[in-house]
């Protein structure tokens, strides 16, 4: 979406008056904000409490190298939708095999499904610790009421609501405030921790990469960034409209900044919460986000328990909607459809009954025998064996000019963008390597 920046110097655009009032920081934030929250979905709070349960302060270095790392494949994301006017999927099916394009779409879409089932099934327990209920009931309300907001709420609307919803993250930020923190010590082992070469340490390393760093959030930011630019009558592809281009990259640098950091200080903070807390009365073992509050309240108080509760709630709320939509996207670029949570039912049948029956397959996962947690973990395997071909496809394609034009990315971002792809080539062979232990 073609939006002003508020900066000095920063091109106006058709439509446009140099003399019109700043915008405000929320109305300049969008893609990149909603990406970073949603990072911190409830599975992804359970991976970041076992972190800090576990291993204490030595798993906060983590937080400090994903971030540049994020920053950087994610504002790559973004500029090849917002150049192109295209998500990710429909340039791979444009411009590469056909079994790259149905391979990567029909694992993300496995991965995402399944994360969806987890996070339901957590935020019915985190539901069912604050007010006592049925369970079932709470999957099925949630799921449901994710899936009509998706529906029948048009995009503009919609992208408020998650917006909003992006404030239950400060859940997180506000437990380290009620609890008393050894900052110094924490400053040491952040910056200079102790590392270790168990299996259990770069398993958990390779988990906490691999929830920040997420096929999924690829997907949507770029996606996101389409809609951004159709839901503007004036805005174009920047590839046909290069003098919006100086706005455009501003904003979406702002704003991936922005929501990056949102997602690792959320992060920084349970794993924090989790060590201070959790870890140093021996309490080791944490296998959902539900259990990592109900074992806060004895040694926190019930005010932490009730903000870690209640965020896990919240974040779910925005997390699946993105999981779900990310899916869609990728399926309907794949098959040329129409794909916008701008449109109507109508006028996009196929996107929505996609998003449609990963949510309720998601349910559906909550009523039978099999374990979320079990599931959860061969999401984040599926997760990370094609976050690593996707990433080498989006660096190819951000550097191609039948793609970017004259906008190809600058050689200090794809530096960044290789490093990132490494680190997570790396995370993957160990993964495996441990697996095999």
């Amino acid at each position: 979406m073609t939006e002003s920046t508020g900066l000095e110097g920063v091109e106006v655009q058709p439509g446009e008056n140099k003399n019109d009032p700043p915008k405000s920081w929320l109305k300049k934030l969008g893609p990149g904000l909603i990406t970073g929250a949603a990072d911190d979905d409830p599975s992804g709070i359970a991976t970041y409490s076992q972190a800090g349960a576990q291993f204490g302060y030595s798993m906060l270095w983590t937080l400090l190298l994903t971030y540049p790392l994020m920053v950087g494949i994610q504002v790559i994301s973004a500029k090849i939708g917002r150049v192109s006017g295209h998500g990710l999927a429909t340039n791979i099916r444009r411009h590469y095999p056909k079994w790259l394009l149905y391979a990567i779409v029909s694992l993300l879409l496995v991965a995402n499904t399944i994360n969806i089932g987890a996070d339901i099934a957590a935020m019915a327990g985190a539901l069912n610790l604050l007010v006592k209920g049925p369970v079932h009931w709470y999957v099925l309300g949630f799921g449901i009421i994710s899936l009509l907001l998706q529906i029948f709420i048009p995009y503009k609307r919609y992208v408020r609501i998650l917006k909003w919803l992006t404030l239950a993250l400060l859940a997180y930020v506000a437990t380290i405030f009620i609890i008393h923190i050894p900052w110094t010590q924490v400053l040491i082992n952040t910056f200079w921790p102790h590392l270790s070469w168990k299996p259990a340490y770069i398993t958990t390393v390779v988990a906490v990469f691999g929830t920040t760093i997420s096929p999924y959030l690829f997907f949507w930011q770029a996606s996101q960034e389409v809609e951004e630019q159709q839901a503007d009558m004036q805005a174009k592809a920047i590839k046909h409209a290069p003098e919006q281009a100086n706005m455009n990259f501003r904003r979406i640098k702002i704003d991936t900044f922005i929501g990056m950091a949102v997602s690792n200080v959320v992060a920084f903070s349970i794993i924090l919460t989790t060590a201070v807390t959790l870890h140093m009365h021996g309490v080791t073992e944490i296998h959902t986000s539900a259990q990592a509050a109900t074992a806060l309240r004895p040694i926190a108080g019930d005010f932490a328990f009730w903000l870690f509760s209640a965020g896990i709630i919240g974040t779910g709320m925005l997390a699946i909607p993105v999981l779900a939509g990310s899916g869609a996207y990728a399926t309907a670029g794949a098959f040329k459809l129409p794909n916008s949570l701008e449109l109507k039912f109508k006028y996009a049948k196929e996107f929505y009954t996609i998003i449609a029956v990963s949510t309720l397959i998601g349910i559906g996962i909550c009523f039978t025998p099999i374990d979320p947690i079990k599931a959860l973990y061969w999401s984040a395997v599926i997760n990370g064996v094609i976050s690593v071909p996707i990433m080498v496809v989006m660096m190819l394609m951000a550097a191609r000019q039948d793609i970017m034009g004259k906008f190809v990315i600058s050689s200090r971002l794809s530096v960044l963008g290789w490093i990132c792809t490494m680190v997570m080539a790396v995370a993957v062979v160990a993964m495996f390597v441990t697996l095999g232990k």
